[in-house]
């Protein structure tokens, strides 16, 4: 006598039980594509800032300031990226984004004063970026994961690898043979015909809306951190408690959390904005220094899923630690190569920052949610992010301004070593260990 099949209802509470892990990385494919060209948009000016520069005549900080004036005006941006991807989605949010960056890289070909690219590459291409990066992925990529979060945000992030290894080759070949406002049409195109689209597919914002939990919950609800009233005690059990910003703003944890991010960003776009430009200064063909900048992303592929997955297991601040350490091994090495240029050491330090370094992206989403999880996350995600807009226009700026006074990058580089290992301690004391488990 066989079996009965069992009855429609079972078979919808079957698929329903395992739909979220077949969804959630279905998410992280569209992931994948937008953050690959999105992300991608904006590392770009690495490549653009040389020619920018040859063409121009202008100071290189006048010329990085434009990259710095996108991550100011993403600041405003950021907080709201956040409301609107709780309230609206980012089916809504990431579109528009894909709009505005496609447009202001348009409007920058037709640029022939400083503050027409201030305007058009920096505030809407640059600034409007976040909304397919890092920060508007890390506003609802954490709601559908919970044990695997930091594998599925490393999964996600590594887009940036995959997209550099497609586009910067090809973008070198544009700007050497054509210019770099034929290189901004390219980009844009890509936007448009990839990004757009695969944006208006799928919902995404929270797994309950489908009646589905997050993968890694045993219920549609699944546990959540401790909030604002008990998670300040070392090993407080995990809680049903809904974070508010107000209560968040009040916890150690969350401005420990924001200067670790402030810090981190700073290093990773001092390098990221001036590195093209720096190793072309020092004798590298301008082919080789483009190449450069796509290995930091096809190294980086790999690190950003080993140590989203490492930190899933061993925690947070060692996977912080290990990224915040590639960056210190990076800027030595620049220290080193300013004086001694080396082709094994270049490639060295851009795995250091690619392998290591990267593995912030991975990160920051992870560590903010372990803490802050709850419907009102993407929001309170949104104004952590206003450190990482401030630490990414930072870096660049003041790498331009040092250069400019010193003829040296060396002061920044320091500076960018001290701020890494600030950026680890600051984690350190956030603690999100405390209120998830890990191994």
């Amino acid at each position: 006598m066989t079996e009965p099949s069992p009855p429609p209802a079972s078979v919808a509470a079957w698929l329903a039980a395992r739909l979220p892990f077949y969804y959630g990385w279905l998410l992280l494919g569209v992931a994948i594509v937008t953050i690959g060209i999105g992300a991608n948009s904006r590392t770009a000016f690495s490549l653009l800032f040389p020619p920018i520069l040859d063409e121009t005549g202008w100071s290189r900080g006048l010329t990085a300031g434009i990259f710095s004036f996108g991550f100011l005006a993403s600041i405003p941006l950021s907080a709201g990226i956040g409301w609107l991807i709780d309230r609206l989605g980012p089916g809504f949010v990431m579109p528009i984004g894909a709009w505005t960056v496609a447009v202001g890289l348009i409007l920058a070909t037709f640029a022939t004063e400083p503050w027409h690219l201030y305007v058009t590459l920096g505030g809407l291409a640059v600034g409007a970026s976040i909304s397919l990066a890092f920060i508007g992925h890390g506003a609802f990529i954490p709601n559908w994961f919970t044990r695997r979060r930091g594998l599925a945000m490393g999964i996600a992030a590594s887009g940036v690898g995959f997209g550099a290894l497609a586009l910067f080759p090809w973008m070198q070949w544009i700007l050497d043979t054509f210019g770099w406002r034929e290189a901004c049409w390219l980009l844009a195109l890509f936007l448009l015909a990839i990004v757009l689209p695969v944006n208006l597919l799928l919902p995404r914002r929270h797994p309950e809306e489908l009646g589905l939990h997050a993968e890694g919950d045993e219920s549609p609800h699944g546990d959540r951190p401790d909030g604002p009233n008990d998670g300040e005690s070392a090993g407080a059990a995990r809680v049903e408690v809904e974070w508010t910003l107000a209560g968040a703003l009040r916890s150690a944890r969350y401005w420990y959390l924001w200067a670790g991010i402030f810090c981190a960003l700073f290093a990773w776009y001092l390098i990221q904005v001036h590195q093209t430009k720096f190793l072309i200064d020092i004798g590298f063909p301008a082919t080789t220094a483009a190449w450069a900048l796509t290995l930091v992303g096809v190294t980086g592929i790999a690190g950003l899923i080993l140590i989203g997955h490492l930190s899933d297991r061993i925690g947070r601040e060692w996977g912080w630690t290990a990224s915040c350490g590639g960056y210190v091994l990076c800027y030595a090495l620049l220290l080193v190569i300013e004086h001694v240029p080396s082709t094994v050491l270049m490639y060295v330090m851009v795995t250091a920052q690619g392998f290591l370094g990267y593995g912030i992206a991975a990160l920051y989403g992870s560590v903010a949610a372990d803490i802050f999880q709850g419907p009102r996350f993407g929001t309170i995600f949104g104004t952590l992010s206003l450190g990482a807009g401030l630490g990414a226009a930072a870096g660049p700026w003041i790498g331009g301004i040092v250069f400019d006074h010193d003829g040296s990058y060396a002061p920044a580089f320091m500076l960018a070593i001290l701020l890494s290992v600030a950026s680890a301690v600051c984690v350190w004391l956030a603690a999100p260990r405390k209120v998830r488990p890990v191994g």
